[in-house]
């Protein structure tokens, strides 16, 4: 059987975000698996406010679209995102709402979910690592209909997570990591 194809989606387009380094880390781990991988970052798909009223009159934007696209041109996708007072932040559900809402005529509304493996990591600089907006994220892509493996990573102390070459210092951070990327490897290739 090929390898999936694996797509890593930042949740964070902040210059310097614990967040989009920890999915650089990801991706490292994902190409030590031997697998393909894509990193993408949110900002390349800029989207309004979801406004149901603007889909009316507008239809969806060719950046939802596009995303959509992107998304399901892969087989796992690991979502890395930072926690906005004790949730996902704007920028991610955001994009989630909108490409839920991408539908082409052979296709049920948010299909592109339902078809994909997901995976959910979080940084922080505090002691939670983000857990509470992976129950959040995990909520919002359950309720999208899509299979979230049940390994997640939540960094503690994100900021002094690293060695002076970019990697996880302490193993078991380490070691959760490699059991996540496995697990969504794993459950993407059931899937295709």
């Amino acid at each position: 059987m090929p390898a999936p194809k694996i797509l890593v989606i930042p949740g964070s387009v902040r210059t310097g975000s614990i967040n989009v380094r920890l999915a650089a880390v990801a991706v490292e781990e994902f190409v030590r698996a031997d697998v393909e991988v894509t990193r993408i970052s949110l900002g390349d798909f800029p989207l309004p406010i979801y406004d149901g009223d603007m889909q009316a009159r507008s239809g969806v934007p060719k950046a939802a679209v596009d995303l959509k696209q992107m998304i399901g041109a892969h087989h796992g996708i690991l979502i890395v995102t930072p926690e906005y007072n004790a949730s996902l932040p704007p920028l991610l559900k955001n994009a989630i709402d909108w490409v839920s809402r991408v539908q082409s005529s052979h296709e049920a509304r948010g299909q592109v979910f339902h078809e994909r493996a997901f995976a959910i990591a979080s940084a922080s600089g505090g002691r939670f690592g983000g857990a509470r907006c992976l129950a959040a994220l995990r909520l919002v892509l359950t309720a999208c209909r899509a299979t979230v493996i049940p390994n997640q990573l939540a960094l503690s102390f994100a900021g002094d997570a690293y060695d002076d070459r970019e990697r996880l210092k302490h193993p078991a951070d380490a070691d959760a990591l490699k059991a996540m990327a496995r697990q969504l490897i794993d459950a993407a290739q059931n899937m295709m």
